[in-house]
């Protein structure tokens, strides 16, 4: 699973959860109906706390393990379920219309049952203003030349709408880097790559120039959906596995 010192922090529970049925013991009782929850507090079996907003067309996922925050679109399963994919097409959850939940990881690619355990607090991204997001450009910058051993720029021209994006694109992409670098398949790739540039468009993409730029595409009015995650970025180069914490 993802961890990082950097990105917005969430709220944690207040004490270790170490199962599913010590989880359940933590259900809310004021009446909530769980099925409806539009932004909830999960835990799964291996104890792996997430975040889950669908208040949203698209649905919104977050490990307290990890920062970034996964955009996944819902889609018509048998039975009445739901299943939510990242933008690689991958199922990451499932949910039946009577509320269950499942989750699919790395360590359990098979699925694995999630409780809910409280209300959430919604996934949006942070206000951020010129100076904030120049530092949040810089220290993806520095974070990413520490782990490839040498300097790799983080660049942008940002609109007051697109400026809270950019910044969280900048961290996704960071860790798509150093996460590649530690791949045999993956540090050529990154060996070519001079500077990484952020700029708008219609559609979130990801392409490197014959000049060794990074290219990452950025659709604003779509929120965390308009930037391509970590794993689709890797993917589009060195082909990884799916790993959203």
């Amino acid at each position: 699973m993802f961890c990082a010192a950097l990105g917005w922090a969430e709220p944690v529970l207040a004490g270790p959860v170490d199962s599913l049925r010590q989880a359940l013991s933590h259900r809310p009782s004021d009446g909530q109906d769980v099925a409806a929850a539009s932004v909830g507090r999960y835990v799964s079996e291996d104890g792996d706390v997430f975040t889950l907003d669908r208040t949203g067309s698209k649905a919104l996922l977050k490990f307290d393990a990890g920062f970034e925050v996964w955009a996944l679109t819902p889609q018509q399963a048998p039975r009445g379920d739901t299943i939510y994919k990242n933008d690689l097409g991958e199922p990451v959850l499932r949910a039946t219309r009577l509320g269950g939940l499942t989750i699919f990881t790395d360590h359990r690619p098979d699925g694995e049952a999630a409780a809910l355990v409280g209300v959430g607090n919604p996934l949006k991204l942070a206000i951020m203003g010129p100076q904030a997001l120049f530092e949040r450009l810089a220290q993806a910058a520095i974070r990413t030349s520490h782990a490839v051993h040498r300097g790799i720029s983080f660049e942008g021209e940002a609109t007051p709408v697109s400026s809270a994006l950019m910044a969280d694109a900048a961290l996704v992409a960071s860790e798509a880097l150093i996460r590649m670098s530690k791949r045999s398949d993956g540090h050529r790739f990154v060996d070519r790559i001079q500077r990484v540039r952020f700029v708008e468009g219609r559609k979130a993409a990801a392409e490197l120039s014959s000049e060794g730029v990074l290219l990452i595409t950025l659709a604003p009015p779509q929120g965390q959906a308009g930037r391509p995650s970590s794993d689709r970025i890797q993917r589009q180069f060195v082909q990884p596995v799916f790993n959203p914490n």
